[in-house]
């Protein structure tokens, strides 16, 4: 398919860029890094962005559950009221003179987290696994999520996320055949159970039943749902994917750099492949059209050749990545320190992501003008080249 006449584009736009016909947001698993995707989601509400769709694995899903079951003027609110009941346990602590203080009291507070688990999220079961009734869920995870269920079941409104105007989709492991599986409300009706399958993180947490299967976190086998938004682009797209995990970072120096260099590869490498492999994708059926457009119409027209047009054909995706890069002082255990100073923190980091975004926006602008798909990493300075076409 040719590239769509500018023309003909819709006309919405916020501030800094024209909005084709689907904002999607895609919101990757990490724990109390979440915290950061909050901040995304007030950046781009206070900066006239308006979400179509928003897709998300473990604690992206349970971010992207609240905001297509609450109305535009409640979401954040209720954001807030996740966020500051799950930091609820520990302090906001004081600002601290060096990097190493700090660092150790991120892993105390993290080391808090283990012993008493997050208020709202999950707690410590009564008895170990290993005293449990095998088979059952408290022989299956250390932790009991029935706080998360009632807190989701508090904050959103299942009625509309499953009927209103954002679309959700949110991914999980079936346990028992492996298999990747998405939730998505043009498909069937979501409920609490959906978004606890797609955090249920072992051995941390329990699987959780939904019709029959079990299921596990998402990350398990991929912690960015951006591979179903594409799968199933229906129109002109801009993705904002916000990562939790960068792909880069400086060589360790401590076991703990090791543990936090360990987990940002493991977590970000299935993202990066999966965007590095749909751009190139994109161009191969970019270089397919151009060579069937040189064919005369006899050709043209052939069962095989209009086989292989319909496969190459596409419409225009431009990949915005917001991505968080750690403070030196977080370790290992940064998806599971859930103090309220490194919440707000995160909330801050991501608001100036997308603040800074904005500030470069103009290349992506000129791209979704032209109608070409590209990916973009605006938070650095000079700002990236488009990669893509």
């Amino acid at each position: 398919m040719a590239d769509a006449d500018p023309s003909l584009r819709r006309t919405r736009r916020s501030r800094a860029l024209p909005l084709p016909d689907c904002v999607a947001l895609v919101l990757q698993g990490g724990g109390a890094l979440g915290s950061y995707q909050a901040g995304v989601i007030e950046e781009l509400e206070g900066a006239g962005i308006e979400i179509d769709w928003v897709a998300g694995i473990s604690i992206g899903a349970v971010n992207a559950a609240i905001i297509a079951g609450n109305p535009p003027e409640r979401r954040l609110e209720r954001l807030r009221a996740f966020w500051e009941l799950a930091s609820s346990a520990l302090p906001r602590f004081p600002i601290f003179p060096d990097d190493q203080v700090r660092e150790a009291v991120h892993e105390m507070s993290a080391a808090f987290v283990l012993g008493n688990g997050v208020p709202g999220f999950f707690r410590p079961r009564f008895w170990p696994p290993t005293l449990a009734v095998p088979g059952t869920p408290e022989a299956l995870s250390f932790y009991d999520t029935t706080p998360l269920r009632e807190t989701l079941d508090e904050l959103i409104d299942w009625d509309l996320l499953n009927e209103g105007p954002v679309r959700l989709s949110v991914g999980a492991v079936d346990l028992e055949s492996g298999n990747f599986a998405y939730f998505d409300t043009r498909e069937r009706r979501i409920d609490a159970r959906h978004i606890m399958a797609s955090g249920a993180l072992p051995p941390g947490l329990p699987p959780v039943e939904i019709d029959g299967r079990w299921y596990w976190d998402g990350g398990l086998v991929s912690n960015t749902p951006l591979t179903h938004v594409l799968d199933h682009q229906d129109a002109e797209m801009l993705v904002f994917q916000v990562d939790l995990f960068p792909a880069e970072a400086e060589l360790p120096r401590t076991l703990t750099d090791v543990l936090a260099r360990e987990k940002e590869i493991r977590f970000s490498s299935r993202t990066r492949q999966v965007s590095d492999e749909r751009m190139k994708l994109r161009q191969e059926r970019e270089a397919i059209r151009k060579v069937l457009a040189k064919l005369p119409a006899e050709l043209r027209a052939d069962d095989d050749v209009r086989t292989l047009a319909a496969m190459a054909a596409e419409m225009p995706v431009s990949l915005v990545h917001l991505i968080y890069r750690a403070n030196a002082w977080e370790g290992g255990s940064r998806d599971f320190e859930f103090s309220a100073r490194t919440m707000h923190e995160h909330w801050a980091a991501g608001r100036a992501a997308v603040a800074e975004t904005m500030a470069n926006a103009q290349v992506v602008a000129a791209n979704m003008l032209d109608g070409k798909t590209a990916a973009y990493d605006l938070t650095r300075t000079p700002p990236a080249p488009p990669a893509g076409r």
